[in-house]
């Protein structure tokens, strides 16, 4: 790694991106951590081996890229910044095992063809949530992954139901992965100081289900049945109906579709009354099981 950059120094990291007559770009999210006691506890917590590929999410000017390497793994960069790219490909030039993928990551992420077992990130505040539901979504499943988020979006994958926090992203997360919270960082731990807190998560794929084996209704039932917390499943179910996902022309009226969704409600032996904060994962699935198989015959 370059002996310019001293990764633990905000006044180092500040005058260099002067140098360079470089900036940083509040719109891509950009905070460097400087930290380096959490960054190595990120890097342990990844648990990579000798030839391991990993895809890095956001690596700045290459303070974890330069931790990966040194832990023999093969590294996928992903940067959106271009004044950071000229300094990545100067920096690890003479890495064989080092590959940059410019641009906008939940763009280019479905470019790559083979997706690596592990990932770490230092996600942007912006995109953290998008990004991590997109791999989901997109059936990209990762062995394990290490990132720091925003506190709030860590909270909420951390969730468990009827707590303020639940949430569609708290199932999402959770279908695929255990989800174990790191350490608590601080504003201090960044350059430039981010106002709010940020908290490391590990990421493991789950080995009790098989991921993305999930009814076709799955992810946007879950969604719709959280779009109104304050709604009943009962009144969010009809709302799901009558938006056309499935085909409400076939049930003709609002009576009908009342009709409907009690039927599935009764088949599947879930109470119309609760709440979506009040269901876990596995009566998610059931519902969304049900509805599946009741649609099909209407």
């Amino acid at each position: 790694m370059s002996p310019l950059i001293n990764y633990d120094s905000a006044r180092n990291l500040s005058a260099f991106l002067d140098e360079q007559g470089l900036g940083m770009r509040k719109k891509f999210g950009q905070n460097f951590l400087i930290n380096p006691g959490a960054r190595e506890k990120l890097l342990d917590a990844l648990e990579i081996k000798q030839g391991d590929a990993v895809w890095e999410i956001g690596p700045g000017l290459g303070a974890m890229t330069g931790g990966l390497l040194e832990r023999g793994a093969a590294v996928t960069a992903f940067e959106i910044d271009r004044g950071f790219s000229l300094i990545l490909k100067d920096l690890f030039k003479d890495h064989t095992n080092f590959t940059l993928v410019e641009g906008d990551v939940l763009k280019t992420w479905k470019t790559v063809k083979d997706p690596a077992p592990f990932l770490l990130g230092n996600l942007p505040y912006n995109i953290g949530a998008v990004l991590l539901a997109d791999f989901i979504e997109g059936r990209c499943f990762f062995k394990r992954m290490v990132v720091t988020l925003q506190r709030e979006t860590a909270n909420r994958m951390l969730a468990s139901p009827l707590s303020k926090d639940y949430s569609s992203f708290s199932v999402l997360c959770a279908s695929v992965y255990t989800i174990t919270p790191l350490m608590i960082l601080k504003g201090a731990s960044f350059y430039p100081i981010p106002k709010v807190e940020s908290q490391g998560v590990r990421l493991d794929l789950r080995t009790d289900r098989v991921p993305g084996r999930r009814p076709v209704f799955f992810n946007a039932l879950v969604r719709s049945l959280f779009s109104s917390r304050r709604k009943t499943l009962r009144n969010n179910l009809q709302n799901f109906v009558l938006s056309g996902i499935i085909n409400k022309d076939a049930l003709g009226t609002k009576e009908r579709v009342q009709e409907f969704c009690m039927t599935v409600f009764a088949a599947s032996g879930i109470d119309p009354n609760k709440r979506a904060e009040a269901l876990g994962y596995e009566d998610f699935i059931t519902l969304a099981r049900t509805l599946e198989d009741i649609s099909g015959r209407i």
